[in-house]
């Protein structure tokens, strides 16, 4: 992850401008160098080859697997360069050492950490110092700005750095979470399904077999039984209807909170038959709350259960803040669960009870959650959510 983030912040084709930059820097320098000394053709021409061959090198061979191979020895060579330039340049070398020492930093600030820029800074200052070129008065100011500048560039790039690996982190931490909630999502609706539309095909198969049967010995009983059967298909309709408007994608934008609740409850009404209330607080509408779709989801959820389960033919929904909570109360008029009593959400996991998936979402947003069941009268269940 850190070697990405490294490719983000300086990526291959600024590796190799540095590497052309220390060609033309390298050559000037030892033109810089050569003239001053006294040093024969020969030596520069090798000199000067050798810097050249060393830098193209540099510019081409730039594989993800090995491009910090050589970074010490370019640090190192850079440096003598530069070391070569102020030491044995005369007075009308000061631009060429000045563009050097720019150089010299700016592949340092970016290429390695602020604590090697730092020891880079003091390193040129003492052997300027030493050696007191003509021109020590001006390079030595210059150099001192020139390595503050690049421990501070150095510093900046380890922050970028350091912010796009926990970035990376958290895009895979989200990346995972983001699978499980998929797959959490088909297994409930794959259960769903097996709960609902497949048992009602299941019983249609079963009763069309029956149907046959009664058809060659009593096609008078086989009218009625008919009759029912087009009554169960009327129903699973119905419930096929309401099982694709559930995985249907929940929209919250543009409508709020409460508009979106008060929708799907309308659309509950409409699909199922069973008459449905809903109710919102004027300070619990918050169209920004990041849990939004979360909320609707578990409203879904809990409407279908009592679609499927409850036999219901009431339900209210009421919106609400309490203690810096989002609070969402559903009631229903219908058998209740098997148990009886009110529970936590901490007690309902102990024991095993209540809907899982609305647990679970309750789970992810810290909140709580209390289901209250009356077995015969109905049930309750109670959703709150920080804000």
């Amino acid at each position: 992850m850190p070697a990405v983030a490294e490719q983000i912040v300086l990526p291959y084709l600024w590796r190799r401008y540095l590497s052309f930059l220390r060609a033309l820097v390298g050559a000037a320098c030892i033109w810089t160098v050569l003239a001053s000394s006294g040093l024969n053709r020969a030596t520069f021409i090798v000199l000067l080859a050798a810097l050249s061959l060393y830098s193209l090198i540099a510019i081409f061979w730039r594989w993800p697997e090995r491009m910090d191979v050589f970074e010490l020895l370019n640090f190192l060579l850079d440096l003598q360069c530069f070391l070569l330039c102020v030491a044995l340049s005369p007075d009308s070398g000061f631009w060429i050492c000045a563009v050097a020492a720019f150089y010299l930093f700016l592949a340092a600030a970016t290429l390695h950490e602020w604590r090697e820029v730092l020891l880079l800074l003091v390193v040129s200052l003492g052997f300027t110092s030493y050696t007191s070129p003509p021109f020590n008065e001006k390079i030595q100011p210059l150099i001192l700005l020139i390595g503050m500048f690049a421990c501070v560039l150095a510093l900046q790039r380890k922050a970028l750095l350091d912010r796009l690996s926990s970035s990376s982190r958290q895009a895979v931490m989200y990346r995972s979470q983001t699978e499980r909630a998929r797959e959490a999502e088909r297994e409930r609706i794959a259960a769903d399904f097996h709960d609902g539309p497949l048992q009602a095909f299941i019983s249609v198969q079963m009763r069309l077999a029956i149907l046959k049967k009664i058809l060659e010995r009593k096609p008078e009983a086989a009218l009625t039984e008919l009759e029912q059967l087009q009554d169960l298909m009327t129903k699973q309709v119905t419930e096929v209807r309401t099982f694709i408007r559930s995985m249907r994608p929940v929209e919250v934008e543009g409508a709020g909170l409460a508009s979106a609740l008060r929708a799907m409850v309308g659309a509950f009404q409409k699909d199922s038959g069973i008459t449905a209330t809903f109710q919102a607080d004027p300070l619990a509408s918050h169209d920004d709350l990041e849990a939004s779709v979360e909320i609707l989801q578990m409203l879904r959820e809990a409407l279908n259960n009592v679609q499927k389960h409850s036999n219901a033919s009431r339900v209210a929904v009421h919106l609400g803040r309490q203690n810096g909570n989002i609070q969402l109360d559903i009631e229903d008029d219908g058998k209740g669960f098997q148990f009886a009593g009110s529970y936590s959400l901490e007690e309902l996991e102990m024991l095993g009870m209540g809907p899982a998936s609305i647990k679970r979402r309750v789970r992810s947003l810290d909140g709580d959650l209390t289901l209250e069941s009356r077995p015969g009268r109905g049930s309750g269940i109670q959703i709150r959510v920080p804000v």
